[in-house]
């Protein structure tokens, strides 16, 4: 039963996207033009950043760029359909409070997935070299971030109600972890102050454990530190959105 509720709230959430897929379009957007507007900049300064490919260093990065600015955004959704009076239905049914939360979010990994599947095919056109396996499990790992993210996104729509208020938190989150990830430069380059702050950004060791990915570096401890972040914050995020599911529709 689980899964076949999972698989109703699934389905009408994909038609929903389907109906209006300005926000899957919007979400693409941002990378496409990082690719070709940046990515260029960056390819005489690729032996400086220590890479052979500048787009191998760059791709990783707008990567998880897609996972967690498309995925903190899912919320925004929810508030819709909280006004519209759908939230307040699902309430009366006995479907498990889990499933309508996993229903959407299996709608937002499928968006990702599609996502990534293009931007990583457009990078090849300007000249993305690397491991093909090691950017299929990059991709696993953006993916695994932006569920963890559509889940937090999806608790603090339910807790705030109100675009209003989410949008400058989500804002205020954003910029930090955009800036002290390395995603469009690696934190290598910036001074030690600020090395030693990005140190405590979980997000920069995802960024750089898909960037040795993409080289072919499969067994290295930054690859490992990256996969546990990334699993860590999948499953924490999972936990706040069932928690905040069930209590806010009991």
């Amino acid at each position: 039963m689980f899964w076949r509720e999972t698989s109703i709230v699934f389905r009408r959430q994909l038609r929903m996207a389907l109906r209006n897929p300005a926000w899957v379009i919007i979400g693409l957007v941002q990378p496409i033009l990082y690719l070709c507007l940046f990515g260029p900049l960056l390819e005489p300064l690729a032996g400086t950043l220590g890479a052979e490919n500048a787009y191998t260093l760059f791709v990783p990065g707008l990567l998880v760029q897609l996972g967690l600015f498309g995925a903190l955004f899912a919320g925004f959704g929810l508030i819709a359909e909280w006004r519209a009076g759908v939230i307040e239905a699902e309430r009366v049914t006995p479907a498990s409070r889990t499933a309508l939360l996993l229903g959407r979010i299996l709608r937002d990994v499928l968006q990702l997935f599609v996502q990534g599947l293009v931007l990583i095919g457009l990078a090849f056109l300007f000249g993305l070299t690397g491991s093909l396996p090691g950017m299929a499990l990059g991709l696993v790992l953006t993916v695994l971030l932006g569920a963890a993210c559509a889940a937090a996104s999806n608790a603090l729509a339910l807790t705030t109600k109100s675009e209003d208020v989410m949008a400058p938190v989500i804002n205020s989150v954003a910029l930090p972890v955009l800036l002290l990830s390395g995603i469009l430069l690696p934190m290598t380059i910036g001074p030690q102050w600020l090395q030693v702050v990005s140190d405590f950004m979980p997000t920069k060791y995802i960024v750089n454990a898909i960037r040795e990915l993409f080289t072919g570096d499969f067994w290295t401890i930054t690859t490992m530190w990256g996969v546990v972040w990334t699993l860590v914050l999948f499953a924490a995020g999972l936990w706040v959105g069932t928690r905040t599911f069930r209590r806010e529709n009991a």
